[in-house]
């Protein structure tokens, strides 16, 4: 038993350690990032980002916020459509899920392999875009945003089915359709209630996606009108003159002033700042959520 508690206590000090460290390697950025964008725009260029800048500056963070006509615009549609898009596809995905669950259903099987074989395979980028431009017509409107990522995934579909399946008594479920429930009531009154920390992962996991996603406004969107955050974070790093040609719309007089490097890491810290706030508290429901829908069904 000495030899065992031994041994545990060496594993435990070890995977602490090793978690530390892990840890420690994701954060750095993070502080460097902020650093930086709190950095002198000269001393950045000259001698690059430090953990501590050697000049503090608020330049970059007071162009950001002298004129929030495109940034702020930019800011609000993605908080839109994260919120949309996270309530309708956690909506469309937990409804899908629990009727894979539904043995009575007729073709389980086949809808099932349909949705595992999405997994493995795409239609690609030239058919889709096909479909979404010519077919549904949502270009350059906000649901080109919201649209293409609805169409749920897989690998979430697989992680709430299990969590049902296994968490949920089948038996608690037979007894309120003997009672007369429908499949309705039992999905919103029993299935969805119990289903608290699945659906909190998910519907993390699809907020992050949704306020990361700048794919979508690259294939979907040409009007600056329409820009996420994400997507005019990728057009400043691309093309710093995107600055300096919307530098009317900024409120931007100097251009020659423009601090074009510390801005791109101040938008970036502003843009991350908020789904990093919300993770605290769904982070209880994250690793319990994972854990039980992961258990093979």
């Amino acid at each position: 038993m000495n030899v065992r508690a031994r041994g545990e206590k060496r594993f435990e000090f070890i995977a602490h350690v090793v978690m530390i460290v892990l840890s420690v390697f994701a954060i750095l950025p993070f502080i460097l990032l902020v650093s930086a964008s709190f950095t002198d725009e000269a001393s950045a260029v000259a001698n690059g980002f430090r953990f501590i800048p050697e000049k503090v500056s608020m330049v970059a963070y007071e162009y950001l916020f002298a004129e929030w006509t495109q940034i702020g615009r930019a800011y609000l549609i993605t908080i839109i459509v994260t919120l949309v898009g996270t309530i309708l596809c956690l909506a469309i995905t937990t409804m899908f899920s629990y009727a894979l669950t539904v043995k009575k259903v007729p073709g389980l099987k086949l809808i099932f392999f349909l949705t595992l074989f999405s997994m493995l395979f795409r239609g690609g980028v030239v058919s889709t875009y096909y479909i979404y431009c010519n077919l549904i017509h949502i270009k350059n409107t906000i649901w080109a945003l919201i649209v293409p990522q609805l169409l749920m995934s897989g690998f979430n579909i697989i992680l709430i089915k299990n969590y049902i399946t296994n968490q949920i008594p089948g038996e608690l479920l037979e007894a309120a359709e003997i009672d007369g429930a429908g499949q309705f009531r039992i999905f919103f009154k029993i299935v969805v209630p119990l289903s608290t920390p699945i659906l909190a992962t998910i519907g993390l996991l699809s907020a992050v996606n949704y306020w990361n996603d700048w794919n979508n406004g690259l294939y979907y969107i040409t009007d600056s009108n329409l820009y996420s955050i994400q997507q005019l974070l990728n057009q400043m790093n691309n093309n710093v003159q995107f600055l300096i040609s919307n530098a009317s719309q900024l409120g931007i007089k100097n251009t020659g002033t423009l601090p074009s490097t510390t801005m791109r890491m101040a938008i970036a810290v502003v843009a991350i700042v908020p789904i990093i706030s919300v993770y605290p508290f769904f982070q209880k429901y994250f690793a319990k959520g994972i854990t039980m829908g992961a258990v093979k069904g």
